[in-house]
C-alpha cells in the first residue's frame, strides 16, 4: 500500500500553496495549504515554507491511517519536501522520490487554480491546471492590472521577484493606467 504526496502553488507567483494526499487503496484524496505569507519576508528567510510541509505531511499521514511498519509514500520530487526527506529518514519511513501524475497531481493542480480563481477573483481563460511559464504570466499580468491591491498576494520572497519581476509589474501598471487614462477622453 502506498499513499502519494505532492504540492501545488509552491513555483507560483501568487497565492497560498497546496500539499495533496492520495491514498490509493481508500480512493481518499485530501489536501493541506500553505499561505501565502510563508513565501514572505522573514518566514521565506527562515524557510518557514519547508518547516510548514513537514508538519503538514505528519497531520495528512496520520489523517490516512499510515503505518510506517507496512506502507511507502511515493513523495514528489520537489524541494519543498527537502525537510520532509530528512523527518522521513530521521523516523524510518520508507519513501521513494517520485513524479506525481495522474489523480493526485490533476487534483491538487485544481485545488490550486480554484483557489486563485475563488479566492483572489483571477478570471482568465489561460488558467489551467499546467504549471509553467504560460500560468506564471496570467499571475503576472493579474497583479500588474492592480498592482498596489495584489501585491500583497505575491510569493515576495522570491528573489527573481525583487531583483527583476516586481519593477516590471510596476512599469506595465502604469503603461496600463496611462492607456486607460488616454482610452477615456
Amino acid at each position: 500500500m502506498t499513499i502519494e504526496i505532492d504540492d501545488s502553488g509552491t513555483g507560483d507567483l501568487v497565492g497560498d500553496a497546496f500539499i495533496g494526499f492520495y491514498r490509493k487503496d481508500m480512493n481518499k484524496l485530501i489536501f493541506k495549504t500553505l499561505s501565502v505569507d510563508l513565501f514572505k519576508g522573514k518566514n521565506w528567510e527562515n524557510k518557514m515554507p519547508l518547516k510548514k510541509t513537514v508538519d503538514l505531511v505528519k497531520e495528512g499521514l496520520e489523517e490516512l491511517n499510515f503505518d510506517k511498519k507496512r506502507e511507502k509514500v511515493l513523495l514528489c520530487r520537489g524541494n519543498i519536501f527537502d525537510d520532509v526527506r530528512a523527518y522521513f529518514i530521521e523516523e524510518g519511513i520508507l519513501y521513494e522520490d517520485a513524479i506525481i501524475e495522474g489523480k493526485l497531481q490533476n487534483a491538487v493542480e485544481r485545488r490550486l487554480v480554484n483557489h486563485l480563481r475563488n479566492d483572489l477573483g483571477i478570471k482568465s481563460k489561460r488558467l489551467t491546471i499546467k504549471s509553467g511559464a504560460n500560468r506564471y504570466f496570467v499571475l503576472f499580468n493579474w497583479v500588474s492590472y492592480d498592482f498596489y491591491k495584489r501585491e500583497k498576494h505575491v510569493k515576495s520572497g522570491f528573489k527573481k521577484w525583487n531583483i527583476v519581476w516586481r519593477e516590471r509589474c510596476i512599469e506595465k501598471y502604469e503603461e496600463i493606467r496611462a492607456n486607460n487614462r488616454r482610452n477615456s477622453y
